[in-house]
């Protein structure tokens, strides 16, 4: 790449890592260049079952009190037929129409004309103008990191019209969220549809799209690297983090008011949802700058899989432990209530330093302290797609070498906090710790199939010296 070869030697130093990674990611990452009959049929079912399972998890609580068995049981028995509940289930309506609409029109508005302010005041906040990484065509894309600023003006407002102004009920997303389920799926499939007519006749960068020729896996996993409409407006940027994200501590703050609303009081099981996965959600915007380096960013295509699901899956299935504890309403004893707050504070805890760590390693090229010490770690070499040999660096100090992918660990151990929550008397609040598990499981193997492939003999050593993924001494 050309704009690689004429930086400094300094600045080689400090960006090659990203760089290289995306030089070879162009064959081993991201979406394919050519679809397998398992990755066809995989993407088949996603796009048929996934937003009916959205459907169905919504329409359970709705309809029977957070059971998913019993819509089964009268299906299969003959009590119900499937008109009969699609009968019960909420329309779209022009109420909820507005709310979404002016939601995302607000959204946008934060998102693109409001410059970042909070990196001024807020020390150790790096927000504002942004590079990502560099691409596989060789752009380095900047972004104006606001998402910090667009949540705080959100909530703000949020809690002003709760005490203050009285302009809508703080139940109002409750109160329509099967119509704003139909609101949303409109936006996604609309965002996806649009993404990949896009890319066909007016792409943001034509070296950076992947063409398959298989339709149904092209809308699915994205063709256009980065689709921008305008300077700063990024399709990717703007749905993984702003509707869906912005909108979950609402979503919970709506579900908390119901309760209240309905029984009177606000239980300490949905106080320690709200604040274990606002918790959650302002570490994302604090470290906004840095998910720009993600999996999300830098390998994934935008299209159906992060469209719909930013719209859709995220803000509709990942709140599910709120929506349960407004039919439910569990109140725990002090110190099962201690313990799960303790157990989502550790998982924090390790989430949040485990990328600390990481991070702290690659800027200073392994010229710092972990736990005290210079870290440990194993020399690597690889060659990019142009010939080029490149040397890099694997921790095996501090968390890293206690397993691979411990930051997913600490991950896990707090969705498992979200979910205990509940109690135990229904699987469904559980469906958020089985779908993590399977999904950060899964990006353990397609980052050590994409690190093989980059180093070769040198991973083996690396896996060697750190033999467990997520578990130590187990897995």
């Amino acid at each position: 790449m050309a704009a690689h070869q004429e930086k400094k030697r300094s600045e080689e130093r400090k960006h090659k890592n990203t760089q290289n990674d995306t030089q070879t990611s162009q064959v081993q990452w991201g979406r394919a260049w050519e679809v397998d009959w398992f990755s066809l049929a995989s993407i088949l079912f996603l796009l048929t079952f996934a937003p009916l399972i959205v459907y169905y998890f919504i329409m359970s609580c709705d309809q029977y009190q957070c059971s998913l068995i019993d819509p089964l049981i009268d299906l299969l028995s003959g009590n119900k037929h499937l008109s009969d509940i699609w009968n019960k289930t909420p329309t779209l309506t022009y109420r909820a129409a507005g709310i979404y609409t002016l939601w995302v029109t607000f959204q946008v508005f934060l998102y693109v004309f409001v410059p970042d302010f909070c990196h001024k005041f807020l020390p150790g906040y790096v927000g504002g103008v942004q590079e990502g990484a560099v691409t596989p065509a060789g752009v380095v894309n900047k972004y104006e990191i606001n998402g910090l600023q667009a949540w705080i003006i959100t909530h703000v407002l949020w809690f002003a019209n709760a005490y203050y102004f009285h302009w809508f009920s703080p139940t109002i997303i409750f109160d329509n969220w099967i119509p704003l389920l139909w609101c949303a799926n409109i936006l996604g499939y609309a965002v996806s549809t649009f993404a990949m007519i896009k890319s066909y006749f007016l792409p943001t960068n034509a070296k950076d799209c992947k063409f398959t020729g298989n339709f149904f896996y092209d809308y699915m996993m994205g063709i256009e690297f980065n689709p921008r409409i305008g300077k700063w407006f990024d399709f990717k940027l703007f749905f993984n983090g702003r509707p869906g994200i912005v909108a979950w501590t609402l979503i919970n703050l709506s579900y908390a008011a119901k309760q209240q609303e309905l029984y009177g009081q606000v239980t300490n099981s949905m106080i320690l949802v709200n604040v274990l996965q606002g918790i959650y959600v302002l570490d994302f915007f604090w470290n906004e700058a840095w998910y720009l380096k993600t999996i999300d960013i830098c390998h994934d295509h935008f299209g159906w899989y992060l469209g719909w699901g930013d719209c859709v899956w995220l803000p509709y299935l990942y709140t599910l432990q709120g929506l349960y504890l407004v039919y439910h309403p569990v109140q725990l004893h002090t110190a099962n209530a201690i313990g799960i707050l303790i157990l989502g504070l550790i998982g924090y805890y390790i989430f949040r330093m485990t990328n600390h760590q990481k991070d702290l390693f690659r800027r200073t090229n392994g010229n710092c302290k972990i736990w005290g010490k210079k870290p440990e770690y194993i020399e690597c070499s690889y060659m990019s797609v142009d010939g080029t040999k490149y040397h890099s660096k694997l921790m095996t100090s501090g968390f890293w070498g206690w397993a691979r992918h411990f930051n997913y660990t600490g991950d896990l151990m707090g969705s498992l906090a979200y979910c205990v929550t509940c109690g135990f008397e229904h699987i469904l609040p559980y469906f958020y710790i089985v779908y993590m598990t399977i999904l950060l499981t899964h990006r353990c193997i397609r980052d050590e199939h994409r690190c093989f492939s980059k180093y070769g003999k040198d991973w083996k050593r690396y896996t060697a010296a750190v033999p467990y993924r997520l578990i130590p001494g187990i897995f």
